[in-house]
């Protein structure tokens, strides 16, 4: 049997140029001439699938499969087999009959896993199939059933049980999903996107036959299983763009019909696209599943430009109906996130208002076209002339791309185009990724985004640290001081202070003298840190005049100078 037809040499050849050409500049593929390589590796291909179907007996195809896509674990052995254009293909047989390959190395790789995340699944203290034959066998009755074979990594990735199971069983399980109504090239689609209905043992499960019941709706019942193309890869995407509404937390068995009266989202919107609009959701951080009813729900909200539009903040929560005392009362709590803005970061601008739970109901609750038809009442409203003076500046700059990549972060956050995040701006220092870094730590550490974009109005210089040393000072509040995040709202200065030269060592004096009777005044933490170290020493000395002694002998940093 020939291995390949001169055609498919031919774009064989092609091919493997363009994979030659990605290997790393120190490959050690020297020893070939450039012009044979790729002809050294469909040689070495052709070799590798007559050494595992004659020498090792697995079936030919399953021989061909690994032989043709398992590149980059081919290069290894090529490099250490002398070249010779006439002698290449004996030499490479001879030199795979006395150098025994780890054949789950190259089956890994031929079933779609990336070359550096192989070794991460290898199998310990085995190297060929006849020690642990069912990974084969289940790939076997995978590919008998339509699976691509380089698609079956997705499948052991997600969930190698899969691969652990006796072939039998497998095809009867993958039987069972057609009697919904489904083709065996939907079936493998579904299976790509939902790998855990092909693991566990025994009977479907409650989930695999809930997903199913809904899948049997969208596709069978109201026929979108007809619009879509009759091939793996169409079948694939469309089931990954279904699977995002199940990742958002709606529930399986629950949206089929929902998902069915909505069926042209799956085809008019990609992937990328849908992804886009669950995140502008998302960053409201409201309940996820609640997000994928709305869109389900209210699919025309996926038409909408949710980026590119210029909003007035004010003007569009009267848009939205909010009432004059509150619009008032957010006004004066929230006076850097007034002006303009960029709707792309609406979700922001609301949880910076603390609005974002009032937004998403409104939105939920029959609103959500205003969130279409919003347009700024006048070519100049909001406008600002301190933040168009300051935006001059910073364009007339040394370093403007620097800077408005910051003054960016801070729009990001929710602040507007206004005077207060000018001045916000200046004492900012760091890359915007940095910056954005700094303000996700203290808000993984539990403040509360509204507080947190307050205290960094206040005291902007929080922002010009480390997320570790951050970590550190929250940890020390709460761990050793007792004390509750809250105690920032009063006090966010108390991030600024160096944990280790002036927090510490005076929390831990004031603590030595209250529990020695020494000090019966409950100092604030703030009295504590923020006075100056002249005054802080004069109330010690006004305490005992001993205290400042054992002060520097004892507690200061600079005792051991």
């Amino acid at each position: 049997m020939p291995f390949l037809s001169t055609i498919t040499i031919t774009s064989l050849c092609t091919y493997l140029s363009r994979q030659l050409s990605s290997l790393p500049k120190n490959s050690n593929l020297s020893h070939i001439p450039s012009k044979h390589r790729s002809q050294a590796v469909l040689l070495a291909q052709k070799a590798l699938t007559d050494y595992f179907h004659s020498t090792r007996s697995l079936p030919f195809l399953y021989a061909e499969h690994i032989g043709r896509n398992s590149f980059y674990s081919l290069y290894d052995p090529i490099s250490k087999v002398e070249f010779s254009l006439s002698s290449f293909a004996k030499s490479f047989e001879r030199f795979l009959r006395y150098h025994p390959i780890n054949e789950f190395e190259f089956f890994f790789e031929s079933i779609g896993i990336n070359q550096k995340e192989i070794s991460g699944f290898l199998p310990s203290n085995k190297f060929f199939f006849a020690e642990d034959g069912r990974i084969l066998n289940a790939a076997g009755a995978l590919s008998g059933f339509g699976f691509p074979w380089n698609k079956l990594g997705i499948l052991y990735k997600a969930e190698a049980s899969i691969f652990d199971k006796d072939s039998a069983d497998l095809s009867r399980r993958l039987c069972r999903f057609k009697d919904y109504g489904l083709s065996n090239v939907s079936v493998i689609g579904i299976c790509l996107a939902f790998p855990f209905v092909l693991g566990g043992k025994g009977d479907l499960g409650v989930e695999a036959g809930a997903l199913f019941d809904d899948l049997k709706r969208v596709f069978v019942d109201f026929d979108l299983g007809s619009f879509v193309e009759e091939n793996v890869d169409a079948w694939y995407e469309i089931c990954r763009k279904i699977r995002l509404f199940y990742d958002l937390g709606c529930e399986k068995g629950k949206i089929g019909e929902l998902m069915g009266r909505s069926r042209n989202i799956f085809l008019e919107y990609s992937e990328e696209g849908l992804v886009r609009k669950t995140d502008f959701f998302c960053r409201l951080n409201v309940r996820k599943a609640g997000i994928g009813l709305l869109l389900l729900e209210c699919p025309e909200i996926l038409s909408f430009d949710l980026e590119a539009p210029v909003i007035s903040v004010m003007g569009f929560l009267k848009h939205f109906g909010l009432g004059l005392q509150k619009s008032k009362s957010v006004a004066r709590m929230y006076p850097y996130v007034l002006g303009r803005n960029k709707m792309a970061n609406l979700p922001h601008v609301m949880r910076a208002l603390d609005l974002h739970e009032w937004f998403f109901g409104m939105m939920k609750n029959g609103n959500h076209r205003l969130l279409g038809n919003y347009v700024l009442s006048h070519p100049d409203e909001d406008l600002d002339e301190d933040y168009r003076v300051g935006l001059e500046k910073i364009q007339s700059s040394r370093t403007p791309a620097h800077t408005i990549n910051k003054l960016n972060f801070l729009h990001g956050i929710g602040y507007g185009e206004n005077l207060l995040t000018m001045k916000v701006l200046e004492h900012v220092h760091g890359t915007s990724s940095e910056l954005q870094e700094r303000f996700n730590c203290l808000l993984h550490a539990g403040l509360e985004f509204s507080k947190l974009c307050t205290m960094i109005s206040f005291s902007a210089k929080i922002l010009n640290q480390k997320p570790e040393i951050l970590e550190r000072k929250v940890n020390f509040l709460i761990q050793e001081m007792g004390l509750s995040l809250q105690y920032l709202d009063v006090f966010p200065a108390y991030l600024c202070f160096n944990l280790d030269n002036r927090i510490k060592p005076r929390y831990r004096c004031h603590v030595w003298l209250a529990e020695n009777g020494l000090c019966t005044k409950n100092y604030s933490l703030a009295s504590m840190i923020a006075t100056s170290e002249k005054s802080f020493i004069a109330r010690l000395y006004g305490i005992h005049p001993a205290v400042p002694k054992l002060w520097l002998e004892c507690f200061s940093p600079q005792k051991d100078q």
